[in-house]
């Protein structure tokens, strides 16, 4: 299997950098191939302007998805963007990983988002949730938070954790067509202590070793819905 891990965390001595090497070592132990995207260590610009393009449709009003259709049949995308791409369409699987901030994606990440997921290239035309780009993919999310479980239940103050990730794993993965697998994560990563963190990587360990294995999150299919996007067995 080809593995693309997405890594956004500003301090390489974070949990989430231990999680990325634990990913890159547990699966390259086993026969996979791992690409990491450190975000920061690229010093990725989230960005997005006409420097997006090499070239450019509109040079005196920008609109950004009329630039990603002209960028898609034009090969005219920037040069760090279009190798972001090359690495999703060689991948079988994808892995964000990244601290929650602010119930949602760290900025650069978000910012990755927006200009790799491009019009025309990644989506657009009938080319979205089952009918996708990516189907046939896998996608996970791995991410720490800064509160404990019991914080992020239905009857938690911040609410269920799977609510709170919907946006990223429906709106994102599953809107390109991946098929989109339970998310890993460690809560309260910064508080607990180091026999705890072990834990997690064990944790972490035993569900890369089954990512082939692991049954995806359930969305209803383009079949469920009427013309007007609403759930037929609903009305």
């Amino acid at each position: 299997m080809k593995v693309f891990i997405v890594h956004a965390h500003p301090e390489p001595k974070s949990f989430n950098a231990a999680l990325t090497q634990h990913a890159k070592i547990t699966l390259e132990q086993t026969g996979n191939k791992v690409i990491i995207s450190d975000l920061y260590a690229m010093n990725f610009d989230p960005v997005s302007d006409h420097r997006n393009f090499s070239s450019k449709k509109d040079p005196d009003y920008f609109k950004q998805q009329t630039e990603e259709y002209y960028a898609t049949e034009n090969n005219s995308f920037a040069e760090d963007i279009q190798a972001e791409m090359e690495k999703l369409f060689w991948c079988d699987a994808l892995i964000f990983q990244f601290p929650l901030w602010w119930f949602g994606l760290p900025g650069i990440l978000k910012g990755w988002v927006d200009k790799v997921f491009a019009a025309g290239k990644i989506y657009g035309g009938g080319k979205w949730y089952d009918n996708g780009v990516f189907r046939g993919k896998k996608a996970m999310l791995s991410l720490t938070t800064g509160g404990k479980l019991t914080m992020y239940t239905e009857a938690g103050i911040n609410g269920d954790i799977h609510s709170i990730l919907y946006p990223i794993n429906h709106g994102i993965f599953r809107f390109v067509g991946f098929d989109v697998l339970p998310p890993f994560v460690a809560f309260a990563a910064s508080q607990v202590n180091d026999e705890r963190r072990k834990g997690y990587l064990k944790e972490y360990e035993e569900r890369l070793h089954s990512l082939n294995e692991t049954y995806p999150i359930v969305y209803p299919a383009l079949a469920d819905f009427d013309e007007n996007f609403q759930l037929k067995n609903l009305i």
